[in-house]
């Protein structure tokens, strides 16, 4: 095994060896558990001060745990914890590589590099809200490059976290993420900009509602640029932090009619009739994306006019 492995998985072997979650972890050292959430993912790498913090929680487990031990091959790494690593690192080794085993990931990583920055930032959604028909919700999500070259998103919506991939390809953006809260999958597929900072995103999303049996969900969705990033990978996970803990649940008579119009959608043969849609969809000659600085409609200024 090589000593090079991402430090996202040698976090996760001392985690599942000592029994720790995600959540414990962060409780220990007095940090978020979606900043946790991020190592994990290689999202982003610990600073020396957590990693410090890190190695001092280990270190209460294992005795004269120190933080040259992550600098471990994956095999004295997990022998070093007490982790038995026969037959493990198959079944992690895609974790390793350069990105998702995706027969297009070429395609997709040379999109990232050339388009990647534009989407880059502090994000809004407005979508609606499935289990209260007529009310909105609003998830806030950060987007930024990876070590890998991938575009990585984490998203919070009253208290349920999604972390995942934002792939490029073309003019349109593939949306692929992990709920964590439920252990199930979340898609998308939006709209992409051609401009230099995308403003306004639109598209269609796909969950498993939050309900018993975790109903297969649809909405078209809307996601607004909040602001961009900092350049300080700590100062953008605590400003994350802080927009995690915001009440998800739109305050009646606050989304825009023009919003309400482009998101709740009539379907089904009745309406097709009608000259509405048979299934949920979201073409171009009705997308709302564009670029930074111009709002839904046409306003050039800091931030898009659908958020006032």
């Amino acid at each position: 095994m090589s000593a090079t492995q991402p430090f996202s998985v040698k976090l996760g072997f001392v985690l599942k060896s000592l029994r720790i979650s995600r959540a414990q972890l962060a409780a220990e050292m007095g940090v978020d558990k979606s900043v946790v959430g991020r190592w994990a993912t290689g999202s982003v790498r610990p600073s020396d001060h957590n990693l410090a913090k890190l190695t001092n929680v280990v270190a209460t487990r294992v005795e004269g745990f120190t933080v040259l031990d992550w600098e471990r091959d994956l095999e004295r790494l997990g022998n070093r914890v007490g982790m038995d690593t026969d037959g493990l690192f198959e079944a992690t080794r895609w974790r390793s590589g350069d990105g998702l085993p995706l027969p297009l990931m070429g395609r997709i990583l040379e999109t990232t590099e050339r388009r990647g920055d534009a989407y880059e930032g502090f994000f809004r959604s407005t979508r609606p809200y499935s289990q209260m028909p007529g009310r909105f919700l609003h998830d806030q999500m950060m987007v930024r490059k990876d070590g890998r070259g991938l575009l990585r998103f984490d998203m919070a919506c009253g208290g349920v976290f999604v972390e995942g991939w934002v792939l490029p390809l073309q003019n349109q953006l593939f949306i692929i993420g992990a709920e964590l809260t439920s252990d199930t999958l979340a898609f998308g597929i939006f709209n992409g900009v051609k401009n230099l900072r995308a403003g306004v995103l639109d598209g269609l999303v796909l969950n498993s509602a939050l309900d018993v049996s975790g109903t297969p969900t649809a909405t078209a969705a809307i996601f607004e640029r909040m602001d961009d990033l900092s350049g300080d990978p700590e100062a953008d996970d605590a400003r994350f932090a802080e927009l995690a803990r915001l009440d998800p649940v739109a305050p009646e008579g606050t989304v825009p009619a023009k919003v309400v119009a482009h998101l709740a959608r009539d379907i089904g043969p009745a309406q097709m009739a009608l000259g509405g849609n048979w299934v949920l969809r979201l073409p171009l000659s009705r997308s709302l994306s564009r670029g930074h600085g111009s709002g839904v409609d046409g306003e050039m200024d800091g931030r898009s006019s659908l958020v006032r």
